[in-house]
């Protein structure tokens, strides 16, 4: 009787503290209203919230040369056109021209 007492309180135990172990998302939860020109020349990349689990507002993510993180909201028509500047920034690199191949080794 005593080892069933025991072996009850033991999982119920290790359920408490699996429970407690919750994985915190890094989510945006207010938006900016404005950006300085400054820091929108400086983005580099964005990354795309949408709502589910603890996030509860859809964000558009962005991230500065320095590191810096600004959570802005996709609605916005400025937020579109800074994603679009990201977007043609990373193109820009990354295009070959008319005619050329690039070989990658393996």
């Amino acid at each position: 009787m005593r080892f069933n007492i025991l072996f009850f309180v033991l999982i119920v135990s290790c359920l408490c503290l699996a429970m407690a172990q919750v994985n915190y998302e890094d989510c945006c939860l207010t938006y900016m209203k404005k950006m300085r020109h400054r820091s929108k020349k400086h983005a580099v990349g964005y990354r795309l919230q949408i709502t589910d689990g603890s996030c509860n507002i859809p964000a558009v993510i962005f991230t500065t040369k320095r590191g810096l993180v600004f959570c802005t909201d996709p609605r916005e028509s400025w937020v579109k056109d800074l994603m679009m500047h990201v977007d043609k920034k990373h193109n820009k690199g990354n295009k070959i021209p008319h005619g050329k191949v690039r070989h990658t080794r393996r």
